[in-house]
């Protein structure tokens, strides 16, 4: 069995609602073993036998969309996955850990929609942006409530969905995935 990170977007945020306990009970119904939730809402651990991990991040997306109408995102990572992207952003040598991020992509980063992004991004705000392996750095400078640089317009330039995590939260999911 292979520990994994489920990373939800928009749970628990614009009228999404779910508790964790029904999340659980959703998980353990469709087969994942040892599930829990860490750090907040929308970060899932849980057992599975290994298999790729986009697989599981369509079951996921589809289990929220059945059993609760949400439409979500899941990206499915294993703790080597997690700890080579903490491991992996280049802004957290000099960045706070609150403030740098990660952001999971359903997809890999494609160099030109990553130029495009930071084109159109330039001059408007204080954020450092480098990409990964679906994955996008973000470090914000000056907090991430008043920045300019949000997953919409992250996602409409890149072409793909994602959700972020700060440097604090993905140590606490590597601890308990640990």
């Amino acid at each position: 069995m292979t520990r994994y990170v489920a990373l939800f977007g928009s749970i628990n945020v614009g009228g999404n609602r779910l508790t964790m306990a029904d999340l659980r009970h959703a998980c353990e119904r469709e087969g994942l073993e040892n599930v829990e939730t860490v750090v907040a809402s929308g970060n899932l651990l849980f057992d599975h036998g290994e298999r790729p991990s986009d697989g599981l991040e369509d079951m996921l997306a589809h289990l929220l969309a059945d059993r609760f109408d949400i439409d979500s995102f899941a990206a499915v990572r294993s703790r080597d996955e997690v700890a080579a992207v903490v491991a992996g952003n280049p802004f957290r040598a000099d960045g706070e850990d609150s403030l740098v991020h990660t952001l999971f992509l359903s997809g890999p980063v494609d160099p030109v929609n990553f130029a495009g992004l930071c084109a159109a991004y330039a001059g408007r705000g204080p954020e450092r942006l480098a990409s990964g392996d679906r994955a996008l750095y973000i470090d914000y400078v000056d907090g991430v409530g008043g920045s300019r640089l949000t997953n919409g317009f992250i996602e409409r330039r890149l072409g793909c969905r994602g959700t972020a995590r700060n440097i604090r939260s993905l140590m606490r999911i590597l601890e308990k995935m640990s």
